[in-house]
């Protein structure tokens, strides 16, 4: 080989030595530059996730809401929301139970219109004024037994704290508050005391008919006949049953009866426990005596018969199983019978049952004005017919207490 030769060989090789080193620091530079962006980029990224934790840490400790803190404003959220779950749960029990009570009450005036129709009993003034006029909620319906025999009772009556006429109709129409004498038919249907009753209600317009046989012995099946038939014609949160010898203070009525108005089944009276007789003729004789366990054994608690009342359930209940209840001598230990074994609140109010004078104006003049007034020694006021006119003068509420209360 010539010198030439080896002089171009050893040129080529430096050249080539030369572009070895240049792309050897290039590749070098661009892999530093390379490997400063990878790991800038993740050791930046993780940095920032630290310092935003600890801020959001020093944050919520400087505000008070330690982890400990968050877990009790967790827990109390929690409870709230239990708390509001129960709220609604209970709204709507409630409002389950108004629709049965409504359907309940839409079914006992089903029937009643069909018994009715079955037994060929024209239907009465106040059932085709409610199929014209539509529905109406009122307060009360006071229910007033009498019978044929007590036409001077009635009239004492309408003379004393039953409004009559147009004041009548204004307090169905303002207070709502329904006022009726009760009354059936006689055992000879159309006789001599039916056409009696039926010219007395052209005159006063104040009898709720019955189909129902008047008679003592029958008053139980009487009060399931008027209860029936009260919650057909009017829808009512009470219905109040009175003797035709008691005194009645409507307004105070009213003002007690509202105090459980929320409540869904409630039986109000003076409630009693008298002894079970057994001895045939004796008043209040119980044929039925045997069931009530040994002889000197008392009745269970029930509100005596001068005055009680019940809510639109109960009232509804008693008109769709009528047919079952059973009827024992007592009214007022059958009305108390019906309702064992219920979910029912009794109430033991004794303004309902007080004395006559002096015992109702001492309570008057005291500012505990009764509801009803009568005679325990005569199961209603004593020779009411001359006398209401007094206890109505000693106790009454005055005309002005009605119209000027708010239910």
């Amino acid at each position: 080989m010539s010198w030439k030769s080896r002089g171009e060989q050893s040129s080529r090789s430096v050249v080539s030595q030369k572009w070895a080193l240049l792309l050897c620091l290039g590749c070098f530079c661009a892999g530093m530059l390379f490997t400063n962006r990878m790991w800038a980029v993740p050791e930046h990224k993780g940095f920032m996730r630290t310092t935003a934790m600890e801020a959001e840490k020093l944050k919520l400790i400087s505000e008070g809401c330690d982890p400990k803190a968050l877990r009790l404003k967790e827990v109390k959220h929690e409870s709230k929301d239990i708390m509001g779950e129960v709220f609604k749960t209970h709204n709507a029990i409630q409002t389950l139970d108004k629709t049965i009570s409504n359907l309940e009450m839409e079914l006992a005036a089903a029937r009643a219109a069909q018994e009715s129709i079955r037994s060929g009993s024209p239907l009465s003034q106040d059932v085709m004024k409610k199929k014209s006029s539509g529905k109406r909620r009122y307060l009360m319906v006071i229910g007033i037994n009498t019978a044929f025999s007590s036409r001077k009772r009635r009239d004492s009556v309408r003379a004393t704290w039953m409004p009559q006429g147009e004041k009548r109709k204004k307090l169905e129409e303002e207070k709502g508050i329904i006022v009726r004498f009760v009354i059936g038919h006689s055992a000879t249907s159309g006789g001599i005391l039916d056409r009696a009753i039926e010219a007395e209600d052209r005159k006063h317009g104040d009898l709720l008919r019955l189909d129902h046989v008047e008679g003592y012995l029958e008053l139980s099946a009487k009060t399931k006949a008027y209860f029936s038939t009260a919650v057909a014609l009017w829808d009512a949160d009470f219905y109040i049953k009175v003797d035709d010898d008691v005194h009645v203070n409507i307004a105070t009525l009213g003002e007690t009866l509202v105090r459980h108005r929320s409540k869904p089944r409630v039986y109000i009276g003076c409630m009693k426990s008298g002894p079970v007789l057994n001895q045939k003729g004796v008043r209040y004789h119980e044929p039925e005596y045997w069931k009530f366990g040994e002889a000197g054994n008392k009745y269970f608690r029930h509100a005596t018969g001068q005055l009680y009342a019940i809510s639109r359930d109960l009232a509804a209940y008693i008109s769709i199983n009528q047919h079952v209840l059973h009827k024992y001598a007592n009214e007022d230990v059958s009305l108390g019978s019906w309702f064992i074994g219920l979910d029912v609140e009794h109430i033991d109010d004794r303004r309902l049952c007080c004395g006559t004078p002096p015992d109702c104006e001492w309570k008057a003049q005291a500012g505990n004005i009764c509801v009803a007034s009568f005679d325990w020694s005569c199961s209603g006021i004593c020779r009411s017919a001359d006398r209401i006119k007094e206890v109505h003068r000693r106790c009454g509420e005055g005309e002005n207490a009605l119209w000027s209360a708010s239910f």
